[in-house]
Parts: C-alpha cells; structure tokens; sequence
C-alpha cells in the first residue's frame, strides 16, 4: 500500500492566520486608545456638565453625541466645528470660554450655519477633529482659524477679530462699505483716496504701471520673497511691511511710500488677501453689487481728466507721483514735484535743460522711465512740448492776479 505524508502546509496557515488575527486585535486597541484621546470628547462631557448644572439633568441627555456634521452642499463644505463647539446655536452661554460660548444671534440671522457653515466665515479645517487640526495649526494648511489670537499674534492695531472680514470681502468685495467690515471698509476708502487704481488693474479696470491686483489674495505664499521680511514669514505680514515702506521689501520698486499708520496698512493687507476667486452661488450674494460699482460722476470725471488739457500726463501714467496743478490734472499720490514748472525746476535743480534730462534722466526717474513708463524717442519728444506748454500756462496763471486778468 502507498503510505501518505503530511503536508506542512496547514500548519503554516494557521500560524498565518493566527499573526494576522493578533495584528488585527491589536489594531483595533489602537484604534480606540488613540480614538479615546480626541480633544472633542472631552469638551462634549464637558458641556453636557455645564447644561445639566444650569438646565437640569434632562436638557443635558438630549445634547448629541460623537462626532457632529454640517454639509453644505452649494459651499461644497463639510464642517465639524460643531463637534466641539455645540453652544453655538444653544442660548444661554454667551459669556462662555470657547468652545462653550453661544454664538452671536445677528451674524448667524444673516448667515445661518445650515447655509453657510462655519469655515466660509471663520477660516481653518472643517473636517478635522481635533483642535490643532481644526484651527488650521498644521503644515501645509493655508486656511487659519481667523481668531482673535491670530489677531493678536500679529498685533493688530484695531479690532483683533478683524481678520475674519477677509472672508467676508469674499461675498462682498464689490460694496463700497459692508456693514460691521471696518476694517475693510478703511482699506476700500484708502484705495479711492490714494488712487491705487492709476497703476494697478483692480476688479478689471485701471492703470498697467503695477500688477494686477484683482487677484491677488490667490497668491500661493512660497511666490512671496521673504528675504527682507523680519519676524513673521506670512503673506499678511509681508503686505503690512510693503505698506509701511515699499522700498525696504522691493528694492527699486517704484511704488510711493504714503506713510501709512500700522492700522491702515494692515486694514490693506486684508483688502489684499480678500481679492481671491471664488465661485460664490448667487443666493448667497443676493442684494449685493456684482462688479465694481461706479458712478456716473466718476465716469464723467475720468473721462475729463484723460481728455483734457493734461490728457497726456493722464495715459502715459506721469500723474501718478505727479500733479500738473497749471493744467487741472491732481496725482493721486502726489510724492512727485508738480509737473507744471518742471522746465524751470530742472534746470535749477540739475543744471540740464527738459530736453537733456529726458533723454538722460537720473535718481528715481531713471528707475522710472527705463521701467515703468517707457517712452520711445517721439514720446520723449512729445512730453518735452507738453511741459512747455504747462510751464506756458503755469506762468500765464501766475502773472494773472498782477495784471487782473
């Protein structure tokens, strides 16, 4: 008779079996230790506590429990901030420490959590639970949490929650004031006064002097040259630094220093960071403006001053840093000498006639005019005649009051 032999194999089956069984053990005890230290279990007993001691027993076992969601579909956002954060919409907790502070009535009157979320207002990471990760606090994650400690870690001048109108100004950059956006709101009115627009496009129209602004919130930060830059290496610190003194973040740059105070100039690093796309659905920006809003007045006013008498000064961009007071044209920035005696002024203060200077200028205008304002020979020409018929009317208004004409 053939007598059979026992294979070897079923045993190492079972030995295989028997190691992926006790890995798989010892995976789900990992599982549940690291699950058992989620920060969001602690703040939910915590809370249930202060319901049961201000409300009662009852109120407290009907809170829910695990891990909350708000999905809104049009955002595209899944935030669980509410994990955490369960006194949003509970009343009675307004004095709170956070997470436990009930959230203000009027901003979610207008902005209902069931609609918006959390993070399209308040920034950081809506499907993290644990706080660090929540509140944006990880690498690689451009969103932070727009707190009042983010405020104040960057010193902020005015409100310290002000931050968060950066998101704000997503919906409503086209308003020429947005309620309760102060500092929007300031950086929007320095960005008139100043006339920014005379070098830099912004929402589609203005000067090519400077880059385009419309989008510059979409600026990626490693595009940032933080060389100069001391303390903290964020896009929002280097737009407060190129506020203060353009020069000492941009060398050669041509940009004016305005001598902004440190709120103006982070009330425009917000504007600044604001200006992102963003497909918004138009329920959410109903009753607000869909482009850059513009008079009638200010239509007119600007034709006038491209057409008039110092039209010329106007399209080449020279009325930026200077006034041609002679001919009506006022620069917005005015850091320049006004153009109107310049070819007096020239010659007292370099020894040169117009035409010489133009043809070799120095300082700051040849940083100028061999990079921002480039004029071919003609050009050069053509602006020596204009300031000679400035300097012509400039000294017909001066002799005026002598003769009373």
């Amino acid at each position: 008779m053939e007598q059979r032999t026992s294979s070897p194999y079923p045993r190492i089956d079972r030995l295989v079996m028997a190691i992926v069984g006790v890995v798989l053990v010892l995976g789900t005890v990992l599982f549940m230790w690291s699950d058992r230290a989620h920060d969001w279990r602690y703040y939910q007993m915590e809370f249930r506590q202060m319901v049961a001691g201000q409300f009662g027993e009852d109120k407290a076992a009907i809170l829910p429990s695990g891990v909350q969601q708000i999905w809104v579909a049009e955002l595209s956002r899944a935030d669980r901030c509410v994990t955490c954060h369960q006194a949003v919409s509970y009343p009675g907790f307004e004095s709170a420490e956070q997470p436990y502070r009930t959230h203000p009535k009027l901003p979610l009157q207008q902005h209902p959590v069931e609609d918006y979320g959390c993070t399209s207002c308040h920034g950081g990471q809506g499907w993290a639970i644990d706080t660090a990760a929540a509140h944006g606090e990880v690498a690689h994650w451009e969103e932070p949490l727009l707190s009042r400690s983010l405020g104040e870690s960057y010193t902020l001048a005015g409100n310290k929650n002000a931050l968060m109108q950066m998101n704000c100004n997503t919906c409503h950059r086209y308003d020429r004031q947005t309620p309760g956006a102060t500092a929007i709101n300031l950086a929007k009115s320095l960005v008139n006064e100043k006339g920014c627009r005379a070098c830099h496009v912004i929402n589609g129209f203005g000067g090519t002097i400077g880059p385009d602004l419309t989008d510059v919130g979409e600026k990626p930060p490693e595009q940032y040259e933080f060389g100069r830059l001391s303390g903290q290496r964020t896009a929002f610190a280097w737009h407060v630094a190129h506020f203060k003194d353009p020069r000492a973040l941009s060398e050669g740059t041509v940009m004016p220093n305005f001598n902004f105070s440190t709120e103006q100039a982070q009330s425009l690093a917000m504007l600044m960071l604001s200006w992102r796309r963003a497909d918004v659905p138009a329920r959410y920006v109903s009753g607000t403006p869909r482009v850059d809003p513009r008079s009638a007045e200010e239509l007119a006013a600007e034709a006038a001053l491209k057409t008039g008498p110092g039209g010329w000064f106007v399209q080449t961009g020279c009325f930026v840093c200077h006034s041609i007071s002679a001919l009506g044209v006022k620069s917005p920035a005015q850091i320049g000498p006004d153009l109107s005696n310049a070819v007096e002024d020239v010659q007292s203060r370099f020894g040169v006639t117009i035409d010489a200077f133009l043809a070799n200028p120095t300082g700051t205008m040849s940083v100028v005019l061999s990079r921002q304002i480039i004029l071919t020979p003609e050009q050069k020409q053509e602006a020596v005649a204009k300031l000679r018929e400035a300097f012509a009317e400039y000294q017909r208004q001066r002799a005026a009051p002598a003769t009373g004409k």
